[in-house]
């Protein structure tokens, strides 16, 4: 009996887990995966999950069941619970306005601006809004663990800059006191680094490292000169897959992140795919970039499959939208990605 007469089993399609980090690795997958590496909560994803803002992010219950939706319902190979940007900054004392369920929170105070003594307070990482992260993660590890992505997301010593010293200040310090601006940096890229290992102790298997000094407000060359020794020195300590995420149009400065170290690039659709895939083949994988305000808030089914198919088509590994979707996004515009990359659309 021949091989043409038992036939030949087809491969069976990978797990979510194993397609998204195949992919995150550059290596072949069955289809090209969709994930999450920051925030796709939505109110009507709200209302689904019974899980509302600000109770979601400083309960570990409700974190934990808001982030399956990003599986559940969307269907998307990840599930990433870290919704806001603030955990960290409200751990380090910043006083957090923690929103409302179409509010996203936001710092209100800023602890280094009055200050030329940095320093990180004993036992943060003890404070509720750390601890009920790892909580989250520890408990979406026991339900998807071995079958779905668990995604960590941590902030970066610039974002945590901007937290703690206020946006302006601290951009002026790296102008006028380059000094006082590494220090903020060097103090802070501890916090980034040991709230990546405890996220990835707790269950994580892979960190976003959200940092943005993004195009139109941080040069390449200030990146270049303050930032990517940190970041190298980040992703080398935290020692796992990495995404970095930075908004904006990040074209000038793609060589540079693709120095760091990391795995893979999170990036918006301010940067054109052919130039991104061109610039960084072969040195990080892409995820991305399908735009938020134009097409998933406010476009069509088709509109969002169009753009889906061109990213796909450029080069991107990983579909995802650009940044964190707003939270009136419609779900039906959520789910189109992954019918767009399961070949329904």
């Amino acid at each position: 009996m021949g091989v043409e007469d038992i036939g030949i089993m087809a491969k069976p399609p990978l797990s979510p887990k194993r397609r998204f980090l195949t992919a995150m690795f550059g290596g072949p997958v069955d289809r090209v995966p969709v994930g999450n590496v920051v925030s796709v909560i939505t109110v009507e994803l709200m209302e689904i999950a019974q899980a509302w803002f600000p109770e979601a992010h400083l309960n570990s219950e409700a974190m934990a069941r808001l982030a399956t939706v990003s599986y559940e319902v969307l269907g998307y190979d990840t599930v990433m619970p870290i919704a806001s940007v603030t955990q960290e900054a409200s751990a380090l004392g910043c006083e957090v306005d923690w929103g409302a369920p179409d509010l996203m929170p936001t710092v209100k105070t800023h602890p280094f601006a009055e200050t030329q003594e940095f320093h990180i307070p004993e036992g943060w990482m003890e404070s509720p809004a750390v601890q009920v992260v790892l909580d989250a993660l520890a408990t979406l590890r026991k339900a998807y663990g071995e079958r779905v992505v668990v995604v960590g997301k941590v902030m970066g010593p610039w974002t945590l800059s901007y937290h703690m010293m206020g946006v302006e200040d601290f951009l002026i310090s790296t102008l006028q006191e380059p000094a006082k601006a590494q220090r903020s940096l060097e103090t802070l890229k501890s916090v980034t680094i040991d709230f990546a290992v405890a996220q990835m102790r707790a269950g994580a298997d892979v960190i976003c490292l959200a940092d943005h000094a993004t195009g139109g407000m941080v040069s390449p060359d200030m990146y270049r000169d303050f930032l990517l020794p940190i970041h190298q020195e980040i992703v080398t300590e935290i020692g796992c897959p990495t995404v970095l995420h930075c908004c904006g149009d990040t074209t000038d400065r793609l060589s540079y992140f693709a120095q760091t170290g990391v795995d893979s690039y999170h990036f918006e659709s301010q940067v054109n795919v052919d130039q991104a895939v061109a610039i960084v083949a072969g040195e990080m994988t892409l995820i991305g970039n399908i735009n938020n305000p134009e097409l998933l808030l406010m476009g069509t089914p088709e509109q969002v499959a169009e753009a889906c198919r061109a990213a796909i088509e450029g080069g991107v590994q990983i579909l995802s939208p650009e940044c964190a979707v707003p939270l009136t996004t419609p779900v039906e515009n959520l789910q189109t990605l992954v019918e767009v990359a399961e070949g329904k659309l």
